[in-house]
């Protein structure tokens, strides 16, 4: 069976299976290969259990673009709930990729224009995909109306109740109509997640994938934070600062291997690809060719890849993250062999970061941060390579007669300085020129250099931006110069912080925590999540007479332990 049939055999029809071979998917993941079929099949809610970056926004998409039909009305047919609005961004693009029945399909989150949304929503949208907060905005409105909705689809359940939208998305599932058919996705199943599918699904189907233990014993893994669009630049300077690179670049589709492959031939580099439209013969080729290390640059599927028995790899590159932490180790366990030792880059852009978060956590392994070369360190090794290949040529190999008499001629006639420099120029190009190298920025930092921190505590835990600030002092050893722009909310923060100090100040920080979620990280777009600000507020409106009664210590949540310096010196003079 090919692996387009194996997406058939989920009961897709031709009209979505083109549209996955334009996506360039090999195989279906395990969530889709569970999802898929059951969704087609019957009409029982779903309750479907795996983890971050498993492909679950094609396991409910593709059955949901299979059976709707445009209709473009002011009813939407099909709502998808997310917890954030980078979130709900990648799910949309996700979904008009896969759309060949001309499906309107619209993003709607806190933070953008409201007037953009309610023209949007006016024009018709069959396919909403929103946050908690600025979906109920529209229900308590009046501006849209769900009363004829055939799917609801919740994303990542957990993720939204550790942010505080449960009530949301009660508010929102009760003011659905009942003839909905709803789905719901979750990494782990806590008891409010559970109470809440009991409430509101019925004649439940619950799938699970179930997450396997990983490990991963690698010499070096290391991360990079960079822009999409700059992916491909990031991926030339790590081969440029390596002399002898000899590697797998990891894509996740089929297109995206050829697009890579094309792009590093035009730059001059040895590269072939594999993915699962070449033929066995062209495929046994390109490994005879990689093996004897005729090329040194492989890119491949995750599909591709299977099979692939070289033990001496420098490195291994994720282009694009895996779907899940097992195929994470299982590409990086290509370098290390017979007692090698190989190093593992993973680049991740801020869409991605999320789900590389998830897997870090599930891999149970050290992967470090480490900055990009800069164009300097990358012109340097250029430089030095090109002294070592001379003196190669000079003290290994004879100079012929006509090298010499023509070498005696270009001398007699230019100065000996200007005539190699020039040679130099004609043979290398523009490859010693810092201008020729594009400015790669990391997305957490802004051109400032600072970094906005998001930490898990705000009102209804006691603080206020001078006590939190008092806090951030006394636990990470901050002072006030290096402290900015903090923005106290109910139930979460925000603070910058000069970026080097960043990673330091979420660790310490995060030793606080004593639950799974970690109390302070990294805010990938320095804003608040989709519609939190609005959320709070009225999350401290409805909560402000039951937060009253809660008693002191309660009320003050996953930092209930920390007092002010003057508080406890009080209590210990007494």
């Amino acid at each position: 069976m090919t692996k387009i049939e194996e997406f058939q055999a989920l009961g897709l029809t031709e009209v979505t299976l083109e549209a996955i071979r334009e996506k360039g998917f090999e195989e279906p993941s395990p969530i889709q290969k569970l999802t898929i079929p059951t969704f087609l099949k019957d009409e029982n809610d779903i309750i479907a259990q795996a983890q971050t970056g498993t492909g679950k926004t094609a396991a409910f998409g593709l059955p949901i673009l299979e059976r709707i039909t445009a209709r473009k009305g002011q009813k939407p047919q099909a709502l998808i709930l997310v917890p954030t609005r980078e979130l709900a961004l990648q799910v949309m693009e996700e979904l008009i990729s896969l759309n060949r029945k001309k499906i309107a399909v619209s993003a709607i989150y806190g933070g953008a224009s409201m007037s953009e949304q309610l023209r949007r929503i006016a024009k018709g949208i069959d396919i909403v995909v929103g946050t908690p907060g600025r979906v109920l905005d529209h229900i308590r409105r009046g501006t849209i109306d769900f009363s004829e909705l055939r799917w609801l689809v919740l994303d990542e359940a957990d993720e939204m109740l550790d942010m505080g939208f449960i009530e949301d998305m009660e508010e929102i599932m009760a003011a659905t109509n009942d003839t909905k058919r709803t789905m719901l996705f979750s990494a782990t199943m806590p008891a409010r997640i559970s109470s809440l599918s009991k409430k509101y699904m019925h004649d439940t189907e619950i799938l699970r994938v179930e997450s396997k233990q990983m490990t991963a014993d690698l010499t070096d893994q290391i991360y990079f934070e960079v822009r999409e669009s700059d992916k491909f630049d990031a991926l030339t300077r790590i081969i440029d600062i390596e002399p002898d690179f000899y590697g797998i670049v990891f894509a996740r589709t089929k297109v995206g291997v050829d697009e890579i492959v094309n792009r590093l031939l035009e730059r001059g580099y040895a590269a072939e690809g594999l993915h699962g439209d070449v033929s066995q013969a062209q495929r046994e080729k390109t490994l005879r060719k990689f093996k004897k290390k005729q090329v040194n640059i492989l890119v491949a599927t995750d599909v591709a890849a299977r099979g692939i028995d070289v033990n001496n790899l420098t490195h291994v590159i994720n282009y694009s993250l895996p779907q899940d932490s097992e195929s994470y180790v299982h590409r990086i366990g290509r370098t290390g062999r017979a007692g090698n030792e190989g190093t593992a880059i993973t680049f991740i852009s801020p869409s991605e970061y999320r789900q590389f978060t998830a897997m870090r956590k599930a891999v149970k392994s050290d992967i470090r941060k480490q900055q990009l070369p800069s164009a300097e360190d990358v012109i340097a090794i250029r430089r030095q390579k090109i002294k070592d290949e001379l003196q190669a040529v000079v003290t290994g190999e004879q100079l012929v007669d006509n090298y010499h008499s023509m070498a005696s001629e270009i001398l007699a006639e230019y100065d000996p300085a200007v005539a190699l420099a020039a040679l130099l120029k004609m043979a290398f190009k523009n490859d010693l020129e810092q201008d020729n190298y594009p400015e790669i920025r990391s997305f957490s930092v802004d051109r400032k250099g600072t970094a906005r921190l998001f930490i898990a505590v705000g009102r209804f835990d006691g603080f206020t931006p001078g006590k939190l600030v008092e806090m951030l002092k006394r636990e990470t050893g901050l002072y006030d110069k290096k402290i900015d722009d903090v923005r106290v909310m109910d139930s979460f923060s925000f603070v910058t912080v000069p970026f080097k100090d960043a990673e330091m100040v979420t660790k310490k920080l995060n030793r606080l925590s004593r639950g799974d979620k970690p109390l302070a990280e990294i805010s990938t777009d320095g804003n608040a999540p989709a519609g939190e600000d609005k959320r709070n507020e009225r999350r401290g409106r409805n909560h402000t007479r039951s937060e009253r009664r809660m008693p002191e210590r309660e009320r003050r949540g996953p930092l209930r332990n920390f007092e002010s310096k003057s508080k406890r010196d009080s209590r210990k003079r007494k």
